[in-house]
């Protein structure tokens, strides 16, 4: 199962991101586990997520979808700044 990294600026406050439901409620359907945060400490409107996740199209897919983008809005996710990352195995 890949490692996913999804790095991206935020507007509405790294508390209000880091508390925000929206993570587990998108990617739990997904069957995406071990969820972590990251907040830059040198400037907290850049933040990052890591996940498992077991299938990459669904992802992408869901990434592309009304409730993702109803969850980055929520979040204050700035959508043009989100890089996603896919672990490497070389």
């Amino acid at each position: 199962m890949p490692t996913i990294i999804g790095h991206h600026n935020i507007t509405k406050g790294a508390n209000h991101w880091l508390t925000s439901p929206k993570r587990k409620e998108l990617f739990g359907p997904l069957g995406v586990t071990n969820i972590r945060t990251f907040v830059d400490p040198q400037d907290p409107t850049r933040v990052a997520v890591m996940m498992d996740v077991p299938d990459i199209d669904a992802l992408q897919a869901a990434m592309q979808s009304k409730a993702a983008a109803d969850a980055m809005a929520f979040d204050g996710v700035v959508p043009e700044s989100l890089v996603i990352l896919v672990e490497s195995k070389g």
